[in-house]
């Protein structure tokens, strides 16, 4: 049972110490540093993700005045904002970006059988790839250039649909184009990647279709094709409205892309404009018209990632300047991120992530099972059936 020990600590407990101490090893993380070494600062940033706070000095506030329990929270040394600013602008972002990554090997696996019901096959991998974009002041980090001459850093991110677990991070400049992650990315065969339009890239998609891959994105307006084949036999009330076996007819798309293409058009009940999608999954047994629609639909799960980030930590406002510091600062929030989803894999919470990141916002500094929290129900998340007085 873990009643004596608090709940941060309990939830830190679950970073992989062995593969965290080859990391700091391998990039010198520790070196010439006598009490705040690459643990305690790690476990600094992660009480600014999970409790959370906007600052670092409101981190080092927070824990100056508990000292008497920084033991019991696992961290060894007591700094000011200063040396935590250094800290993370001098030690190598890439000891959290491998931490990060070993995470993602961990807790990927574990939501591995979750069921996806809006397709039949479940033999697919699904995966959506988007970036959000985090608005900074560009006298500060010049290192940064966005779009219109202003400050940007842009986290370009491909999540599992099942669990919402990300599966590939980029952090770069606003500038960088979206479609230019498409060459980093280690594609899985037979998986289905899900992506708007910005990721357009004849080139970089025909090497999805060489690896076995299945991509699924929105045709460009001006895209120049002809129809080889139509199939009819879909049910019109589902909204799709045109089933089609293209070529592209365009000088340089049909020389990236020469094999054939699914476009599948799709009424949207809101708007009623017909949305068009297109694939390389062109044998229609494989997935009708209508699950292909539902896929691109659930593109928007990787929103609500940003969403529940950028609302439960403390991604909005960067700790940091350099280059180095913000990676570190990000890598830390996915780090965090990434514990919050092992809790509710492990011990099979019926919470979501943003209810079991509330909890341990909450019940961080409290002595009590993690277990305990997360499985049975809290009344600070479950509705009360109080008999309120009225006041008219």
């Amino acid at each position: 049972m873990n009643e004596g020990k608090y709940i941060f600590t309990q939830v830190t407990s679950l970073v992989p110490r062995q593969i965290f101490q080859r990391l700091v090893k391998k990039y010198n993380g520790d070196y010439r540093v006598r009490e705040f070494n690459c643990t305690n600062q790690l476990k600094y940033m992660l009480f600014g993700q999970l409790m959370p706070c906007d600052s670092l000095r409101d981190i080092c506030l927070c824990l100056s005045q508990n000292r008497e329990i920084l033991y019991g929270l696992g961290i060894t040394a007591s700094v000011n904002e200063s040396s935590l600013s250094r800290a993370n602008e001098s030690r190598d972002y890439r000891i959290y970006e491998g931490l990060g990554q070993a995470l993602i090997k961990i807790v990927r696996p574990m939501y591995s059988k979750q069921r996806i019901d809006y397709i039949f096959p479940q033999d697919h991998d699904l995966f959506a790839l988007d970036s959000t974009t985090i608005s900074c002041s560009l006298a500060l980090m010049s290192w940064a250039l966005g779009k219109y001459s202003r400050g940007a850093v842009k986290m370009h991110t491909l999540i599992d649909l099942r669990g919402s677990i990300p599966a590939f991070i980029s952090i770069s400049d606003g500038r960088t184009h979206d479609s230019n992650v498409l060459d980093d990315i280690e594609i899985v065969p037979r998986a289905i990647y899900t992506m708007d339009k910005a990721y357009v890239d004849f080139e970089a998609l025909a090497r999805f279709d060489r690896e076995g891959a299945f991509f699924i994105t929105r045709a460009k307006t001006n895209m120049k094709y002809e129809i080889v084949s139509s199939n009819f036999n879909f049910d019109s009330a589902t909204g799709i409205v045109g089933d089609h076996i293209i070529r592209l007819t365009g000088y340089k798309s049909k020389k990236a892309y020469p094999k054939e293409l699914r476009l599948v058009e799709s009424l949207d009940p809101d708007s009623g404009e017909v949305i068009q999608f297109l694939t390389n999954i062109t044998d229609q047994l494989e997935l009708n018209g209508l699950e292909i629609a539902n896929i691109y639909r659930h593109r928007w799960d990787i929103e609500s990632f940003f969403k529940l980030i950028k609302q439960n930590l403390t991604v909005k406002h960067l700790l940091g300047c350099s280059e180095n510091a913000v990676k570190t600062h990000l890598w830390i929030a996915i780090i965090a991120y990434l514990l919050l989803a092992r809790v509710k894999a492990l011990y099979k919470s019926p919470y979501s992530i943003t209810e079991i990141g509330t909890l341990v916002r909450v019940y961080g500094l409290v002595r009590m099972d993690l277990k305990q929290l997360v499985t049975e129900p809290q009344p600070l998340i479950l509705n009360q059936d109080v008999n309120e007085l009225t006041l008219f």
